[in-house]
């Protein structure tokens, strides 16, 4: 429960980052005890996790009545987490004789390996994100990600879990050796990193964050409504800049869908309007925006997309020139479950009327990058920014892409409206500060509702729009021509953890059955 409160507490919207470096020690003492005195331990130790992803989770019941259920889902499935720590942990310490302050950080780590890709990844509330405002420290993602952070985490606090005097036991100070080699190597390799000089000037992009709540984008009649704030906001930042390269919308933020029509589609009957004439009007309704303001933009917009077989719905990023040509679109790929859809809803359509949705999102099939005034922009969509792997993925299927164009600039398009000024506002933005230092490029978030942000390279955040608040921030990233280890070879620091967590289940299991074995035996 200690490490549960200190760990919350290392989270916004508290943000007492130093505190995740303490949270891990009674864990840690646990995974040392040689035997347990309580005879079900994990079951306490599972309550005591669960409450806490309660707590940390506790903006997932915003959105919707039913997403109350997914709270508790998600919670109840998280919880199992801190009960495998220990008892993998506890295989190492104790039937391999490995010193803690390797097994633990080990175990930690492949078991956040694992949580980044079960049920398709949930990496919003980790350890090592706590750290993001410490920028010399939080260098070392581009080689490790967010794992290398937890690795240090988890070794300070099992150094200091054998350092601390307990049962009569003096203080160890050679214990503290190794986490004076963790901190001087992670702020030398930060100082290395940072200390180079390699940006050079680039685009001015206006990030426009308007303030439009779920249930007013909800309403069909309100559109009009929603058009008219972000244009207030988009002439407002006209007037700020003196030019603009880019004028970017948050997700969805574009009301009027955009129709696209599969080749050989044939339309009902019953239809009043052909293809091309639907086609035109979503054309128009572009150009209106577009073509008064002579600026490119990129607009979060609704694609739909009729096929014989169905209509489809894809979250889209569209990037429009100045004279209103179509350069090119994203489309969100990596979808989250109850959030854009629901599983077996389309053998069941009826469950998506238990939830805000109205209706499901298809995935995108490709990443996009596209080249605007001599600048090249690797778009992505709301959550996709939480997973490492998948922001990664994106940057280099777009620079092996047919147009050739390596992405210099990171934009992500966002709607945290259903949050109302939670914060989950903070932790979707921490997410993004690691995922640029990831790649080793600048990221632009225009996020409704906030937090639009401009944040560099090197992971710090130059600017922030405020919370819950109409507002406009002109960003002018450094282009930076860093190379990135994690771009190139991804999670080869995670998966030696993953082998680990793999061979202590197995050793764990086979010991567990042999001491039946055994037991019936005698008996």
């Amino acid at each position: 429960m200690v490490g549960g409160l200190l760990f919350w507490l290392a989270l916004p919207p508290f943000d007492l980052g130093f505190l995740a470096w303490v949270a891990p020690l009674p864990w840690v003492w646990i995974v040392l005890q040689p035997q347990f005195a309580d005879r079900r331990p994990y079951r306490s130790i599972y309550a005591a996790y669960f409450l806490f992803w309660l707590a940390a989770l506790h903006w997932l019941t915003l959105p919707h009545w039913a997403t109350s259920f997914g709270w508790i889902a998600l919670s109840f499935y998280l919880a199992f987490y801190l009960p495998a720590f220990i008892a993998l942990s506890r295989v190492c310490v104790h039937q391999w004789r490995m010193p803690v302050a390797l097994a633990c950080p080990l175990v930690w780590v492949g078991l956040e390996f694992v949580q980044s890709y079960l049920l398709t990844g949930f990496m919003m509330v980790v350890l090592g994100q706590t750290q993001y405002r410490w920028t010399k420290l939080i260098q070392i993602a581009d080689v490790t990600s967010t794992y290398g952070l937890s690795f240090a985490i988890m070794l300070v606090a099992a150094c200091l879990a054998q350092f601390w005097p307990h049962a009569g036991r003096k203080p160890n100070y050679w214990r503290l050796a190794p986490i004076v080699a963790c901190f001087a190597f992670l702020l030398l390799y930060g100082w290395w990193r940072t200390a180079e000089d390699t940006t050079e000037p680039g685009p001015t992009v206006a990030l426009i964050q308007g303030d439009v709540g779920t249930e007013l984008k909800a309403d069909p009649a309100k559109n009009q409504l929603i058009f008219e704030q972000y244009g207030r906001l988009t002439l407002r930042a006209l007037q700020e800049a003196e030019a603009l390269d880019l004028i970017v919308w948050p997700e969805t933020m574009f009301r009027y869908p955009w129709l696209t029509f599969a080749e050989g589609y044939k339309p009902d009957a019953s239809r009043p309007y052909t293809p091309e004439d639907e086609m035109r009007a979503s054309k128009q309704a572009i150009d209106n925006v577009v073509l008064p303001i002579r600026t490119p933009m990129l607009l979060g917009v609704d694609r739909l997309h009729s096929t014989n077989a169905g209509n489809q719905r894809f979250n889209t990023a569209l990037f429009v020139d100045r004279d209103g040509s179509l350069l090119g679109n994203y489309a969100k790929s990596h979808l989250v479950m109850f959030g854009e859809y629901v599983p077996f809803a389309k053998r069941f359509p009826f469950l998506y009327k238990l939830t805000p949705l109205g209706a499901g999102s298809e995935a995108g099939t490709a990443a996009t990058a596209v080249n605007v005034n001599g600048v090249c922009y690797s778009p992505s969509i709301c959550f996709e920014t939480t997973l490492a792997r998948v922001m990664r993925r994106l940057v280099n299927e777009a620079k092996s892409g047919p147009d050739g164009c390596d992405p210099q600039v990171l934009v992500n398009l966002t709607n945290d409206g259903w949050f109302w000024g939670s914060a989950e506002l903070d932790i979707h933005l921490i997410c993004g500060v690691f995922r640029a230092v990831e790649c080793r490029k600048p990221l632009l978030v225009a996020a409704n509702t906030g937090f639009s942000a401009w944040i560099s390279s090197d992971g710090k955040i130059v600017k922030q729009a405020k919370r819950r608040a109409e507002d406009v921030i002109i960003a002018k990233p450094q282009i930076d021509h860093r190379q990135s280890f994690y771009l190139s070879y991804g999670d080869v620091f995670a998966i030696p953890c993953f082998l680990v967590v793999l061979a202590a289940t197995a050793s764990g299991l086979w010991q567990s059955s042999k001491q039946r074995r055994t037991t019936t035996a005698r008996t």
